[in-house]
């Protein structure tokens, strides 16, 4: 997964205040226990040095997403009066937070936005309508198609979906509505880079299983999965990403199709070199020297230990000793998920997010390096 996403908050000059709260409306009164939450947090951040303006623009973000439904969170950066960003996120945080310091508390975010996995939802369902002229339930009501389409990157989309667009046609022209269905779906999976469809088809249609999957190309059949009425239901609220819990069950436990590449070169990579692989020393080593292609966390991250850090992105260590030795100047201590992520972003490397029953690391990371140990880098 890309992290340019967060360069709004590594451009931005120190301290930057990070809040995460959970805004779920499951509960009884939510506007209430979003005031209390943030009440808490707001004078947390104000003991910690908090400037009146920076904690204003947070707070004028706190209830903007009072008309999302359901569980979910938000997470906020601001500084010196300046909002720098502010995305919903699928599921509340595990506690509510808020800090100030010279280097975002940005892990969180991160880790919710993995497995990061671009997909097309599509609704197709029968809807009957009158004859232009006669009564609803009449003879002769039309039994029209209705397909919904929906791209979206999951997990986020999950709470900040992309806008809904629907075709209609009759039934019996089967033939045309199902090629509008695979020319819509062509061009959105070509615009979004889609790995996955999911389409959801009313119990026991074989127009659907029949004349309209066969109207997909090659490449969409092998991306699509299909998914009853019975298994589910459609969810038709527009701030909620559609066919929300079927396409949770298709894309749950899956990596993107990049993280999939990363894995499996970093398992190869970590049989041979395990040393400068695995581990929060070697992790750092690499993200130091610029030699990192992608920072691998486990899911749930325990990254506890603080490091140290300078101003640069590259300036990171374990002790403040060794870093001093590497040129490191205004040496201080963060929270080791920060400070891995902001070298990370600030010399190009990704993010894995990996479950940690499927791939355990030592300190809960690992790297996956750009060249071999011992090699010299790339231009030397």
């Amino acid at each position: 997964m890309k992290l340019s996403f967060l360069d709004p908050l590594y451009a931005a000059p120190d301290p930057v205040a990070s809040v995460y709260l959970d805004t779920s409306r499951d509960i009884g009164d939510p506007d209430k226990a979003v005031e209390l939450r943030w009440r808490h947090l707001r004078d947390d951040l104000t003991a910690q040095g908090a400037d009146r303006a920076t904690v204003a623009a947070l707070s004028e973000m706190v209830r903007t997403d009072q008309e999302v439904p359901g569980r979910h969170g938000k997470a906020l950066f601001a500084a010196h009066g300046r909002l720098l960003l502010a995305e919903e996120l699928p599921e509340p945080p595990v506690r509510d937070s808020a800090r100030l310091g010279e280097i975002p508390d940005a892990l969180p975010l991160a880790v919710q936005h993995a497995p990061d996995i671009p997909y097309v939802a599509v609704a197709v369902r029968r809807e009957r309508r009158p004859e232009p002229g006669g009564k609803a339930g009449g003879q002769g009501d039309v039994l029209d198609v209705v397909a919904t389409f929906q791209a979206g990157r999951w997990p986020m989309s999950r709470v900040a979906p992309r806008p809904l667009v629907d075709r209609e046609w009759r039934a019996e022209d089967g033939e045309r509505g199902a090629a509008a269905v695979a020319a819509k779906l062509e061009d959105m999976v070509h615009r979004s880079g889609a790995e996955v469809i999911v389409l959801h088809v009313e119990e026991n249609d074989p127009w659907a299983r029949g004349v309209l999957l066969n109207r997909l190309s090659g490449t969409l059949r092998e991306r699509t999965v299909t998914v009853e009425a019975g298994e589910g239901r459609v969810v038709a609220d527009p701030r909620r990403a559609l066919l929300e819990d079927e396409v949770g069950k298709v894309l749950g436990g899956r990596l993107s199709a990049r993280d999939r590449t990363h894995t499996d070169t970093y398992r190869a990579q970590r049989a041979r070199y395990p040393d400068a692989s695995e581990g929060l020393a070697a992790t750092v080593a690499a993200l130091r020297r610029g030699q990192a292609q992608a920072l691998l966390v486990n899911r749930p991250a325990h990254l506890t230990d603080p490091l140290w850090v300078g101003p640069g992105n590259t300036q990171i260590s374990l002790s403040a000793e060794e870093l001093r030795l590497f040129g490191g100047t205004s040496v201080r201590q963060e929270r080791a998920g920060a400070a891995l992520l902001r070298a990370a972003a600030g010399t190009g490397a990704e993010l894995t997010v990996v479950p940690r029953d499927d791939m355990p690391m030592d300190d809960g990371v690992g790297v996956l390096l750009r060249y071999a140990p011992g090699s010299p880098a790339p231009g030397q």
